[in-house]
């Protein structure tokens, strides 16, 4: 009990968080009230502080969210405001761009556990969560200072070298990423009685995976042999290895598993963007397929729609209302497949895209009341309330710059 005490408190933010996520939150203060630990002990009252930065009060109710996502928000925005057409400079770009650089976590986290090459120079999800830094926001973050144009570049571009070296060293034997962590994934863990969301462990993921790759085509890299230069420990035999537990990891129906955001419309869209990039010619076959499955979903008003039922039940993959986030999701695939090569009919494209253009609200902006993100499948989901904002604009100006290239 002294060695799991001593844990929680160092694990503590000088922000009274634990982890950024109100789970862990929760979780340490009830432990540390059962050791004994009062009300105004300065633990505790950091702790009590945290959970109410997360807190929404109104006059009838008081709600907590389960996490906030700043770091990932902004990286999303940057880059769908790039893809919109802003010049590079442009000054909200550099004020995003300069914030995300003070939010580099120059510590050693718990990821160092297991692997003791990498050095640190992650990002996190959270404003604050030192400890767990993670694959999917680092490369997200790394393809946005990429697209922008900062006074200090040569000050970002340590910072990208920094960040993709410790995702390289990241990268876990079957040739794969995970979220947090390096070669954790022992199943047996998940039996365990307390574990009840089955996340005990932290295995691969087809769109962590995909994420690192299209990362790496932003950097002008790719999976073909002898390949271009490496950019630092992220080399071409890794690119290589990632490619092939992708090609493994997609479904005999064409699509691809998504483990962070809902479901397999999420996870082929970011397969489809990370293979056009880095082996369309290698992986013209699996590119096809997914581009075919994201083509036999679409919903009679010209969206697509899954709902969070789909990681119960498989066979309702794809299948849902149509929802903005969801929608552009299957446009960028599409987009990408056509770009590496496949044959997409401009029909389908026209479609998805009026369907973006007659949802839009007269303000600009898009409606979902549908959770699309995914925390922990089949128990935990997330209403991301920019994911139907950025989403649409990037998947718009994607589809605009697509038609400028005479596509």
């Amino acid at each position: 009990l002294a060695a799991a005490e001593r844990w929680v408190l160092e694990h503590q933010e000088a922000t009274g968080d634990w982890g950024g996520i109100i789970p862990a939150m929760l979780n340490s203060l009830l432990a540390l009230r059962c050791l004994g630990y009062g009300a105004e002990d300065p633990v505790v009252v950091r702790g009590l502080r945290a959970i109410d930065n997360f807190a929404l009060e109104t006059d009838t109710e008081y709600r907590v969210q389960a996490c906030v996502s700043p770091v990932w928000d902004t990286a999303l925005v940057m880059r769908a405001l790039v893809d919109s057409g802003l010049p590079p400079d442009s000054p909200c770009l550099v004020r995003g761009g300069e914030w995300l650089l003070d939010k580099q976590i120059l510590d050693y986290g718990d990821w160092a556990v297991k692997n003791r090459q990498g050095k640190p120079g992650a990002w996190a999800f959270e404003y604050t969560n030192r400890f767990y830094p993670d694959v999917d926001d680092t490369a997200v973050v790394v393809m946005a200072l990429q697209g922008v144009q900062l006074p200090k570049e040569q000050e970002k571009q340590a910072a990208i070298q920094r960040a993709v070296d410790w995702i390289a060293t990241m990268q876990c034997h079957p040739g794969g990423w995970a979220a947090f962590d390096y070669n954790n994934d022992q199943d047996w863990l998940n039996a365990i009685p307390y574990g009840d969301l089955k996340a005990m462990i932290d295995p691969n993921t087809a769109d962590v995976t995909a994420r690192v790759l299209e990362m790496a085509g932003q950097l002008g890299l790719d999976a073909s042999p002898p390949g271009p230069p490496a950019h630092g420990s992220l080399t071409a035999e890794r690119l290589r290895r990632a490619v092939a537990y992708l090609i493994q990891a997609q479904e005999a129906d064409g699509s691809w598993f998504g483990r962070w955001g809902v479901n397999y419309i999420y996870g082929t869209s970011g397969v489809l963007s990370a293979l056009a990039l880095v082996a369309p010619s290698r992986c013209g076959r699996q590119i096809e397929g997914g581009a075919a499955w994201l083509l036999g979903c679409q919903n009679r008003d010209g969206g697509w729609g899954e709902t969070c039922a789909s990681y119960a039940d498989a066979s309702l993959k794809g299948q849902g209302p149509s929802t903005a986030s969801q929608t552009a999701w299957a446009l960028i695939g599409l987009l990408a497949a056509a770009k590496a090569g496949v044959a997409i009919a401009a029909a389908p494209l026209e479609r998805g895209v009026e369907y973006l253009l007659n949802t839009q609200n007269p303000d600009g902006s898009w409606d979902e009341a549908e959770f699309t993100g995914t925390g922990f499948p089949q128990h935990f989901y997330i209403r991301y309330h920019l994911y139907r904002q950025h989403f649409p604009l990037m998947a718009l100006g994607r589809y605009q710059a697509y038609g400028r290239e005479g596509r």
